[in-house]
């Protein structure tokens, strides 16, 4: 079964083949994923490398931890989880959720 890694602190020029490329020395990558900014489009610095296997994993994530990639220090662990977010919008933390009375504060 492929195992998911982390991938951080990575130069904000870092490309998906470059990526590929440095974690190829561990063993096979399934995939790549990069996260940038959905506004900007610009890197976020982190990204996602899928192995085949959990035994490339692991020695992907013992080689490239620490890592130094364009004057960064890699972190690289094995990836945790999704979990649901929680939404934290406005309509949570409104005046009237807050715990104060309707009509203002209390003289």
């Amino acid at each position: 079964m492929a195992k998911r890694i982390y991938v951080g602190n990575l130069p904000f020029s870092s490309t998906e083949d470059d990526v590929r490329n440095l974690f190829s020395e561990a063993g096979t990558v399934k995939s790549v994923s990069l996260i940038s900014d959905k506004f900007s489009g610009r890197s976020r610095g982190f990204g996602f490398v899928e192995m085949a296997n959990d035994a490339e994993a692991d020695k992907a994530i013992a080689a490239m931890n620490g890592r130094i990639v364009g004057d960064r220090a890699l972190v690289v662990n094995e990836a945790r989880p999704m979990t649901e977010r929680r939404d934290t919008g406005r309509d949570q933390s409104s005046y009237r959720s807050s715990g104060r009375r309707e009509g203002g504060y209390r003289r």
